[in-house]
């Protein structure tokens, strides 16, 4: 056999070994992802009538809240579709609702905004809030900006997704409403894009509304890894734009809740901020916020961040006293996704300590 084909037989060779590896490792890792105690199509079915945290323990009327989504459903010249963040909207709505606030949605244009719905992210809140009349009522009619009386909210808060990126940065009728809020005390939220809405505002005296506030949204970094060309595709990255214009960026870990509360104004890094934020627009308000039990989904992002913040051991750790504790429950597909984005930034060792931190969890499926 000559040396060319000997070198070719020992590659391929060494290539279906490397494919066989993969694919093993493949079935390995699915196989440490539990199936969800209620399949898909159960959760589907969900009911707003069904959560006990709206049922039980009614708080009266405080008033009301105004949520903003956006009316862009294409990226820029991109042709990529976007709207606003399902999740973002239901959750905060909910949250406003079991204490004690009416949810109005408004947006740029009026009517029925384009919506994005990322069925991997979608939980048990978020099935009961497109099975809810009145919500999807008020989505379907959601108020164009330019009729909205502010003088009947107590907050507002910005609802992200990447279409904000485009039609809440110049939007008079925001800017205004914005201004006016935070001067006066009232509060004023937003998540993820959502604080797009704060980039160009100008108090009275000509300075940046945003003039060493502290600030939080989505990174640079968490823009990039999902869409490599983002700056091409958007007027703006966020983080640089609040930057320029004086807020001081409070940077969490990537794709991980951080919440930033600055007086009167509350802001978010990414969808998994949601929960927090509307609690802290709540408290803001002057109230404590009605008690819920803690998501599965959060539960696993704490122990993220406990990851990130101090270690393998500490997350171990949160594990463990999950574990033992009632009412604990751990999101393992969260944890199975963020060993794939280490994986995307090459942070192998990192990628490889949160499997074994989900090899780790499923030793008390059962407890």
């Amino acid at each position: 056999m000559s040396k060319t084909r000997k070198i070719v037989k020992w590659s391929l060779i060494s290539i279906g070994t490397i494919v066989i590896l993969l694919i093993s490792f493949g079935f390995w890792f699915m196989g440490l992802i539990p199936k969800p105690i209620q399949s898909v199509a159960i959760l589907e079915k969900t009911l707003p009538s069904e959560l006990a945290y709206l049922t039980q323990n009614k708080i009266a009327k405080r008033g009301k809240i105004l949520a903003v989504v956006t009316s862009t459903d294409v990226m820029g010249s991109s042709g990529k579709i976007t709207g606003f963040e399902l999740t973002e909207l239901a959750r905060a709505y909910y949250v406003f609702q079991a204490n004690g606030f009416e949810v109005d949605v408004a947006s740029p244009l009026g009517g029925a905004p384009p919506v994005v719905i990322d069925k991997g992210d979608m939980k048990e809140y978020d099935y009961a809030f497109m099975n809810d009349s009145i919500a999807q009522n008020k989505i379907s009619q959601s108020l164009a900006l330019s009729e909205i009386d502010p003088n009947l909210y107590s907050g507002v808060f910005f609802v992200g997704g990447k279409g904000a990126m485009f039609d809440f940065p110049d939007n008079p009728y925001l800017q205004s409403l914005i201004k006016d809020y935070l001067v006066n005390g009232k509060v004023v939220g937003a998540v993820c894009h959502g604080p797009a809405a704060l980039v160009n505002i100008k108090l009275d005296n000509g300075e940046s509304l945003l003039a060493n506030r502290t600030i939080s949204s989505f990174t640079n970094e968490e823009e990039l890894l999902l869409i490599p060309d983002a700056k091409e595709i958007f007027p703006f990255l966020l983080q640089e734009k609040l930057t320029q214009n004086g807020a001081q960026f409070n940077k969490g870990n990537m794709y991980l809740n951080n919440v930033s509360v600055d007086q009167n104004l509350v802001t978010g890094q990414n969808p998994w901020s949601t929960w927090e934020v509307s609690e802290a627009v709540i408290k803001q308000l002057g109230y404590t916020p009605k008690e819920r039990k803690i998501t599965a989904e959060e539960n696993s992002v704490k122990i993220l961040n406990a990851y990130a913040n101090k270690g393998y051991d500490s997350a171990k750790e949160l594990i463990k006293n999950y574990a033992t504790e009632t009412n604990k429950p751990i999101d393992r597909e969260l944890l199975a996704v963020h060993s794939i984005v280490s994986s995307m930034r090459y942070d192998v060792l990192s990628a490889i300590e949160i499997v074994q931190l989900l090899s780790y969890s499923n030793q008390f499926i059962d407890h």
